[in-house]
């Protein structure tokens, strides 16, 4: 399955690989200053594997070469934008096409949509926010109630106990995504249970073990990823059976995809790719935010102060939300800071040009985000976590261009950024969080940006 992706560092190189097996390129070069190709077959990817991922070998790529830059993937072109200014310049805001959808299918193999005509596109596309909005307001009380559940689970622990962030908020944010994705058959904890067993076997494989292709080569750990996807495949197929053509008084993600003109296999894959992609990306924006907090008291006191004024002694609501401008600085912050989807791509379909540089049709166009967020030039002091730039118009602006924010921010990320406030909004009316001491926490970079290792806080009730 998937031979092409067999040498892929990480899933984003399957993107690479995918895209170019779709829409085979010109081997040409252009003018655009980078590296030459280290190994005849595979170009440059020997230097990515050095590098460790991606984004780190874009980093290196666009500190030797500018902010424009090129690498080779086996003998095919790959372009790589590393400045605001460039991306201006390239980045359609009427897109169709969507980075996670993109990618995610074509590491599950799942080709519908990724060469359809772009009314197709379009409408699908159309179809999956609705659905998305629409199932965040119909689960808004159940991720209160998760985020408040939680905040029980912290209030009870000594203040000298280490809370394990990754752990938790993954369970939240797994439970959450479920019954907003799927509905109330995930109100079973032994549901929930199953289906993390599958997504963390899926995500697990995805993420490390299309390394090396070593999951080609071990047929053990091949045959237990084919199983757990076509495990999650069989619920999926069952939740639609369940739910099709009858009425919920919750309205799941699922629920929009059946009632709009879509066939089996379209629901199967876009309801696989929001309950693969909202469970990941929710953990992680949480968990940064709650690392990056504990960090700092004076943001911790601003954003309590914010929530006092709006909420009051009251729960949060969705139209609350919009309210908490510095609740959302401090998201927007997160995301820039912990470099949360550090890449993403298009592809050149008609021959372009970025300042005095040509790119050559069906070239690849990486966006080298994570590169981008931590330009000092676009963001002075860039590794600050400092919220107050979010004051600045222009900062919102840019955030907003690079699709991590604002109207231009994936369904996916509008779900995280929904259940981050609620679970921000539960613990810090209610708690202080404190950093752990001569704790070092390193990143992971793939599709989405992750701790490498668990990452801890303590918690100490506010008097």
């Amino acid at each position: 399955m998937l031979d092409f992706v067999i040498f892929a560092v990480t899933f984003l190189i399957v993107l690479v690989s995918a895209v170019l097996y779709l829409y085979p390129a010109s081997r040409q070069a252009s003018g655009i200053p980078g590296i030459t190709p280290t190994d005849e077959k595979d170009g440059n990817l020997p230097d990515i594997v050095n590098k460790g991922s991606l984004h780190e070998f874009l980093v290196n790529l666009h500190e030797r070469y500018g902010s424009a830059a090129s690498f080779w993937f086996g003998g095919r072109l790959v372009v790589s934008l590393g400045s605001m200014d460039l991306l201006k310049q390239h980045i359609n805001p009427n897109r169709t096409s969507d980075t996670f959808e993109m990618m995610l299918k074509s590491l599950l193999g799942y080709q519908s949509g990724l060469s359809g005509d772009a009314a197709e596109s379009h409408m699908r596309k159309k179809l999956y926010e609705t659905g998305v909005s629409k199932a965040i307001q119909s689960n808004f009380s159940l991720t209160l109630k998760l985020a408040d559940e939680l905040l029980s689970k912290w209030e009870s622990y000594p203040a000298s106990q280490h809370v394990p962030l990754c752990q938790h908020l993954l369970g939240l944010a797994m439970k959450s995504a479920t019954q907003t994705a799927m509905g109330s058959r995930f109100e079973d904890d032994q549901e929930v249970i199953q289906f993390r067993k599958n997504h963390d076997a899926i995500w697990s494989e995805i993420g490390k073990g299309f390394l090396d292709g070593s999951v080609e080569k071990s047929s053990t750990r091949k045959k237990h990823y084919e199983d757990a996807l076509t495990e999650m495949e069989s619920v999926l197929k069952k939740v639609a059976k369940e739910r099709r053509g009858k009425s919920f008084s919750q309205h799941a993600f699922i629920d929009t995809l059946l009632q709009g003109n879509l066939s089996e296999k379209q629901v199967l894959e876009d309801s696989m790719i929001f309950s693969l992609a909202g469970c990941v990306i929710a953990a992680n924006l949480c968990s940064w935010a709650v690392y990056f907090l504990s960090t700092s008291e004076d943001v911790q006191e601003k954003l309590y102060r914010e929530f006092n004024q709006v909420l009051g002694k009251s729960p949060i609501s969705l139209d609350k939300i919009e309210q908490l401008k510095y609740c959302r600085q401090v998201l927007n912050e997160t995301v820039r800071t912990a470099k949360l989807t550090p890449v993403a791509a298009r592809l050149q379909e008609l021959e372009g040009k970025v300042d005095q540089h040509v790119i050559p049709k069906e070239t690849l166009v990486i966006y080298a985000l994570g590169v981008v967020l931590q330009d000092s030039t676009a963001w002075p002091l860039p590794y600050r976590f400092d919220p107050d730039r979010f004051n600045e118009e222009s900062a919102r602006r840019n955030l907003s261009l690079l699709g991590v924010s604002g109207s231009q921010e994936c369904p996916e990320l509008r779900f995280a950024y929904t259940v981050a406030t609620v679970l921000l909004s539960s613990l810090v009316r209610k708690l202080k969080l404190h950093h752990v001491q001569n704790q070092a926490v390193e990143t992971k970079y793939e599709l989405v940006s992750s701790p490498k290792e668990e990452t801890w806080v303590t918690v100490s009730k506010r008097t």
